[in-house]
């Protein structure tokens, strides 16, 4: 006897929801990264590194 899952979801939503979910932590992971750069710059800044903080904001431009 055949067995209908009535409420299962069909493959294309699973492919979606975990399409959704990848573009969901990548985006965390975009906005941890950026705050990091954030706070080494304000580091460099802090301690007059001119070369670090020349390095870490330029990988900062390259983000956008």
């Amino acid at each position: 006897m055949k067995k209908y899952l009535l409420n299962a979801p069909k493959p294309d939503l699973i492919t979606l929801d975990s399409l959704m979910a990848e573009m969901i932590l990548d985006k965390a992971l975009l906005v941890f990264r950026k705050e990091q750069l954030e706070q080494n710059i304000d580091r460099a800044l802090r301690d007059g590194d001119k070369n670090e903080f020349l390095r870490l904001t330029g990988e900062l431009k390259a983000m956008d």
